[in-house]
């Protein structure tokens, strides 16, 4: 039953938050259709009640001066911040008009890319519809490493893809993990799990929030978390603590292996059905890896071949990972390595835990109980934005699964739709025809160097660069590259430039200031380099001032929304889960929902999907999309009460969905049979399940990979085989950072190390996501400006006092700072919190505000790219493998220039000087 609404409220509604990218439900109390206040939905499965200070202060951006009002047509230079207010018609056949032209000669010269909108299915849809291969998300510079590791290991990723067991979990070791991802989830988790006495390690260089309440932190130096993995990995074998078992059964670990220096040396040796090969213990003979009640060998032999296990072994058994050998370099005492890695296999084998719940693997084998090694890990930003990133998450995976704690009791477990097989995602397409839509998917995993993204000429097919032989597995876009190679015109001239929610002026890039050069810069005739640019944003950020054509976002409770499967899940290791959102109040602004938006853009450009068979609208608004929209048949966005409103998972559209959802607090859920709950990958009551469900078309059972056969695929090229062959200067690279077991190599800035002696942070704060808390007042008294963190021992040896600034500087340039000491933190790091630097005059604020007067970002000390080397070329400061941005890999020195009034650098203040529209 429904409690009644408070005195001061008259009417309580159900939807989700998007006050960051944890998507809690929550319930709003309103009076006379205005919010009261928020407060968290106590039957929500992401967060059963809890809210946090970003969550409860939703209420102020409703209200925040910061919003956009109607939609702008520049008027004056880019930058100035002229505009005048026009109609939705009008802007829309402005831009109807430019993109028209794009589609029908070159769709390439669109690029559409958005922030943190979770909403990318249908963005990407939408782009893919286009025709332009020029889409993607913010991932490239946030945390692709951990994503792409994630499903190129184990099948899903920690967070959005997979979650410790908190129920069951003895140990908890997080690893790089900060405030503001996953916040409630976490908090409630970390409660359960102390309030069981189960111990909780971290492992980052600052210790606040989830690291400051660990029962013990390891202040590790920024950039070697993989060596400290790889160490444990080492001790663990060097003990013989390992689950040979579950190696066996569950990973490739016993799959041969090709020998030689041929073409296909180091590829699983297969049959002819393309089936990787193992020995059966049972005739000792060559048998397929999945074949009906085979049971691999870890130790087989076959003439000239070795297993995935006897290879991996040799290589971390090397004296050179072991605890005295890495101790220094991580800056973690040796004993206190051997003791964690002691403690794990204390918890995963002495402390097991066993369900008597029987059930049957893929292999038809049927196990009357399920054992759990109580081991889990988290890992987020921290071990994933630096140049060796994706090997260090590949790393953790491995650990995991020496321990068997992947979906065993425990361990991490998946959320649906996950788990997936590499297999089951698409390789990026990339082939632009003019008038078309694009053959498949935008993003997605290379298998091999024929899946790049290139032109025939050789040139990367993206206007980011992305899935070239630079960073091959660029899963979700390189969003920091985009604007300056536009400017440059590499590989190819844009015309439009098209953004949502993507502060790219600011801090969603690196050296922000040459960024406002690029999207200010003008050609030899005068016109602007990057002809036109459009952005859709409900607040005035940095980036809008540069902006041609501003189309005016909703606020999250003004709109629809789904948290759909076919983005990212919601859901927990028990159950599926997806959830909307709904205007649970009106607009008070000439304003329009952004994805309503590009259904009527896709319906004025005719793109395919958006249009009917009379080339009438498909969907009058995105709410209209959600219901009605197939992405296959019977397949939808939203799971729950399709086609009569009994189907769950599959099943036609049904027009009542949507009231559905919102008559169940905008969300719903389905407990995931019991047998089916561990073991996903190969328990054969899953892949029924998801398949009735729709998560997957037919049981695709597979193994975990602890050797990656395609970023062996590039080694071999490397080595000059096969038919696709990289620049000859990057094939050392190529070799070296495609290694198909993991393996740790040093930040690419190592180089700067002696006049650059400390590593510079930034984290992100529990109460403020991205830069989403920007006009918030409420948030912005919690976190008003930042300092920069300094160790004691530094302090101490450059005389700082209180109140004291500090010069940083790094090889790209300098900044002016306040500054304070810290204890808790590596000796060698300094930090700050990050995105709480304002430009002046945006997000509303007065010039006076303290995030524009004395906040800061460390963005204006990075660089896109790294130093000039010998030969005088930069290479890309990013991760080799994926090119995600290694802004962790950040190094800088100090020196104490006493006290100041203002941050350093400043820039020209924005100010938005509007025409207000004329009443008709």
């Amino acid at each position: 039953m429904t409690a009644p609404p408070p005195a001061d409220a008259d009417e309580i509604r159900k939807t989700t938050c998007y006050m960051c990218a944890c998507r809690c439900g929550i319930d709003v109390h309103l009076r006379s259709g205005q919010v009261r206040y928020i407060e968290g939905n106590r039957d929500h499965p992401v967060n059963r009640g809890v809210i946090c200070a970003k969550g409860a202060a939703g209420i102020m951006q409703v209200t925040a001066p910061a919003r956009l009002r109607a939609p702008l047509k520049r008027v004056g230079p880019r930058g100035s911040g002229a505009f005048e207010e026009i109609s939705w018609e009008e802007a829309l056949q402005i831009a109807t008009g430019w993109l028209a032209k794009i589609r029908a000669q070159a769709p390439e010269k669109l690029a559409f890319f958005t922030g943190r909108d979770q909403s990318q299915s249908f963005t990407g849809w939408w782009a893919q519809a286009f025709g332009t291969p020029n889409f993607a998300a913010h991932g490239g510079f946030c945390s692709v490493n951990v994503a792409a590791a994630g499903i190129m290991s184990i099948g899903g990723a920690f967070w959005e893809f997979g979650e410790p067991d908190w129920d069951r979990a003895k140990i908890l070791v997080l690893f790089g993990v900060a405030e503001d991802h996953d916040s409630n989830p976490i908090k409630r988790g970390l409660g359960a799990l102390k309030a069981r006495g189960a111990r909780v390690v971290s492992v980052n260089p600052i210790r606040t929030g989830y690291n400051a309440v660990a029962d013990d932190w390891l202040g590790i130096t920024p950039g070697t978390d993989g060596l400290l993995i790889l160490a444990l990995v080492h001790e663990l074998l060097v003990a013989g603590r390992i689950d040979l078992e579950y190696l066996a059964r569950f990973t490739d670990a016993p799959c041969l292996l090709i020998a030689g220096q041929g073409p296909e040396s180091g590829l699983y040796l297969r049959d002819d059905t393309g089936r990787a090969l193992v020995i059966d213990r049972r005739s000792g003979a060559l048998a397929p890896f999945d074949g009906e009640g085979v049971v691999p060998d870890l130790g087989g032999r076959h003439p000239g071949h070795r297993t995935v296990f006897e290879t991996l072994a040799e290589r971390y058994l090397d004296p050179r990972h072991g605890a005295e050998a890495v101790a220094e370099r991580v800056g973690i005492p040796a004993a206190r390595i051997r003791a964690l890695a002691a403690e794990l296999a204390r918890v995963a084998f002495d402390a097991a835990i066993t369900l008597d719940q029987p059930w049957t693997d893929f292999r038809g084998h049927r196990h009357d109980r399920m054992i759990g090694r109580p081991v889990g890990f988290h890992a987020m930003r921290g071990i994933a934005a630096h140049s060796n990133g994706f090997q260090t998450a590949r790393a953790l995976h491995l650990l995991q699964m020496l321990l068997g704690a992947i979906e065993t009791p425990g361990g991490l477990r998946f959320k649906p739709p996950y788990p997936k097989p590499l297999a089951a995602h698409p390789v990026p397409h990339f082939a632009a025809e003019p008038g078309q839509p694009l053959p498949g998917p935008h993003l997605g995993f290379p298998r091999s160097p024929a899946d790049l993204a290139l032109l025939p000429d050789g040139r990367p097919a993206r206007i980011d660069a992305a899935f070239t032989w630079e960073n091959p597995f660029s899963a979700h876009g390189l969003m920091q590259r985009v604007i300056g190679n536009a400017h440059a015109g590499q590989p190819y001239r844009i015309d439009t430039l098209f953004l949502y929610m993507a502060n790219m002026a600011w801090n969603s890039s690196m050296n922000p200031e040459e960024v406002a050069r690029w999207l200010t810069d003008r050609d030899e005739t005068g016109a602007y380099v990057i002809p036109h640019i459009i952005l859709s944003d409900a607040y005035a950020s940095e980036t809008v001032a540069y902006a041609d054509l501003v189309l005016p976002d909703t606020t999250y409770l003004e709109r629809h929304d789904a948290i759909s499967l076919l983005d990212r899940p919601i859901g927990r290791g028990d159950r599926l889960a997806d959830s909307i959102r709904w205007p649970v109040t009106e607009p008070d602004r000439d304003v329009r929902p952004f994805q309503s938006v590009l259904c009527d853009l896709g319906a004025r450009l005719g793109l395919p999907g958006f249009v009917g068979p009379e080339g009438q609208p498909a969907f009058k608004d995105y709410a209209d999309y959600l219901i009605h929209h197939q992405r296959r048949p019977g397949i939808g966005p939203l799971a729950g009460w399709r086609g009569d409103g009994a189907a769950h998972g599959r099943g036609a559209p049904n027009p009542a969905q949507l009231d559905r959802y919102i008559e169940n607090g905008g969300v719903f859920q389905m407990q995931i049979p019991a047998e089916a709950q561990f073991f996903k990958p190969w328990n054969r009551a899953w892949q029924d399940w998801a398949v009735s469900l729709g998560l997957q078309d037919k049981p695709q059972p597979y193994l975990f990979s602890l050797w990656c056969e395609p970023l062996r695929r590039f080694q071999l090229a490397a080595e000059g085989h096969g038919v696709h062959q990289p620049p000859e200067h990057l094939r050392a690279r190529l070799r070296a950072a495609m290694d198909p077991l993991p393996d740790w190599t040093a930040p690419q800035n190592t180089a700067t190390e002696a006049g650059y002696p400390l590593h510079a942070l930034t984290q992100r704060p529990p109460a403020m996501y991205h830069s989403w808390g920007s006009m918030n007042a409420w948030l912005r008294q919690i976190l008003g400006h930042n300092v920069l963190y300094i160790p004691k021992s530094v302090w101490r040896a450059q005389g700082f006092r209180a109140g004291d600034w500090a010069r940083v500087t790094s090889p790209h340039g300098a900044i002016e700072v306040p500054v304070a000491p810290m204890a808790a933190l590596n000796p060698q790091t300094v930090w700050t919190w990050n995105a709480i630097g304002k430009r002046q005059g945006a997000w509303g604020l007065s010039k006076t505000a303290p995030e524009a007067e004395k906040g800061f970002l460390l963005n204006h000390l990075m660089h896109d790219l790294m130093p000039p080397d010998a030969t005088g070329a930069r290479a890309w400061n990013a991760d080799p493998v994926t090119g995600q941005a290694a802004w962790f890999d950040l190094r800088v020195r100090i020196e104490r220039i006493g006290p100041r009034r203002f941050a350093l650098p400043q820039f020209p203040a924005l100010a938005l000087k509007i025409l207000r529209r004329r009443p008709a």
